[in-house]
């Protein structure tokens, strides 16, 4: 059995699960989540657990699998039964092949931003982040514009980035001279450019951004269904992300072969996290 502990939004549920996916996918075994973490959260961000909108392999650990993963292993156990412990804590932010190696009974509590701790079952990963619920009548007419134009999507994400010091001093947020020159570089690459533009902060979008080509600003899903923001944005032909779990997800669930992603070169303000394992080698980083 694999257990994943869950925290964070939905972005980075999806990179626990993905993770987790893959580990028990190669030793032919069960993965169960752990979404205890939501049950007691205090001085940060409140999330819930969103994993339930897509078509994944859900099944949640038992107060007694947590514990009986987690229990800490003695030294004269391990030499004498050669047992280590089954909980695995993420070390740093960076890729780590040792989590890829073939281990059964395990428990991962981490992030683990990368993709390369699931490209290998990649199409799987895409089948389980498929959407349960269809679109409704104004997500469809948008994703129908989506398809006839030359899309490009632009996260901009504020929120607690910007209203929390502590979130903004660890996070930063994108400013517009990365925008301006993700969106230069788009417009040299691609023909006649849509942009569609989402963000937790319109108004400070619609204040800030002048674009000359076609700009649709995408609101009507903040909220309760801004899940389905990542289907839009997966459905754009390239993307302009944010230091944003968010829309990394968006840009890489985008199933256009040609596709253009813009990701931010610096994703958090601490340059001590080693993010080289994070943005995708085909993604071009500003």
């Amino acid at each position: 059995m694999i257990i994943i502990k869950l925290i964070g939004g939905l972005g980075n549920q999806m990179f626990q699960y993905a993770a987790g996916r893959r580990a028990a996918y190669v030793n032919n075994t069960q993965l169960k989540l752990d979404i205890t973490g939501y049950d007691h959260q205090v001085g940060i961000t409140n999330r819930e657990y969103m994993l339930h909108i897509f078509y994944i392999n859900e099944q949640f650990a038992s107060q007694k699998e947590i514990t009986a993963c987690i229990k800490p292993v003695s030294f004269l156990s391990r030499i004498i039964s050669r047992h280590t412990s089954s909980y695995v804590k993420e070390q740093y932010f960076h890729f780590d092949p040792k989590i890829l190696k073939p281990v059964n009974n395990r428990y991962l509590e981490g992030y683990w931003p990368s993709e390369k701790y699931f490209l290998d079952i990649g199409s799987i990963i895409r089948k389980d982040f498929t959407l349960k619920n269809k679109p409704d009548k104004t997500n469809i007419a948008l994703l129908k514009r989506i398809s006839i134009y030359n899309s490009v999507s632009i996260h901009v994400r504020r929120s607690d980035y910007v209203s929390d010091q502590k979130t903004y001093d660890f996070h930063g947020v994108c400013g517009l001279d990365y925008y301006k020159k993700a969106i230069s570089l788009i417009a040299e690459k691609t023909n006649n450019p849509h942009f569609f533009i989402f963000s937790d902060d319109p108004d400070w979008c619609k204040s800030n951004f002048r674009l000359q080509s076609s700009t649709i600003y995408v609101t009507h899903n903040l909220g309760v269904k801004d899940y389905e923001d990542m289907r839009l944005m997966s459905a754009c032909k390239h993307n302009i992300i944010a230091n944003s779990s968010f829309s990394w997800w968006g840009a890489w669930l985008n199933s256009n072969p040609n596709k253009i992603v813009m990701a931010p070169k610096k994703w958090f303000c601490d340059k001590s996290i080693d993010t080289k394992d994070l943005i995708p080698q085909d993604w071009i980083k500003i």
